[in-house]
């Protein structure tokens, strides 16, 4: 009996409890819509990227991402797509290309590159592109980046 309270789940009493729903809005789409405009996106992104216009490719991506419970597979395929973006840039280009995305692009990006510095382990994500991204994005939108994307409960 002395080990049985650790497996009560004290917030199911507890009026007051705080749930991620009553933090953030769900995305309001159908999480089959979201997917299929994440693929689709990721498709164009490829065509952005075979004619060089990468800050074209991102603003396009970072635009309206998906966030909230149920569209893991939309999050995984944006994911993915910035992903391919961050690793087919040269690092002379980066600053001029955060330059040219708006404040909200630039806090969006900052969300995914936390979010591909917390995987392990991907063989795609490479820890020295993510850290030259973060390094140029933090020195152009300054820390006010950082703050508005670790209180900002939508998760990409």
């Amino acid at each position: 009996m002395a080990e049985a309270f650790r497996k009560i789940d004290i917030d199911a009493y507890d009026e007051d409890v705080l749930l991620e729903s009553d933090l953030v809005d769900p995305d309001p789409r159908d999480p089959a819509t979201v997917l299929s405009d994440a693929k689709s996106k990721s498709g164009q992104v490829r065509g952005f990227l075979s004619k060089g216009d990468i800050a074209g490719a991102l603003t396009m991506l970072l635009a309206d991402t998906p966030y909230g419970p149920n569209v893991e597979d939309a999050k995984a395929v944006t994911f993915s797509a910035v992903v391919l973006i961050l690793n087919s840039t040269k690092s002379s280009d980066i600053a001029s290309i955060v330059r040219s995305i708006s404040q909200d692009s630039q806090d969006t990006l900052m969300k995914y590159l936390y979010k591909g510095m917390a995987i392990q382990g991907d063989s795609e994500i490479t820890p020295s592109v993510l850290l030259s991204w973060h390094e140029k994005l933090t020195d152009i939108a300054g820390t006010g980046c950082i703050v508005r994307v670790m209180t900002d409960r939508r998760v990409v």
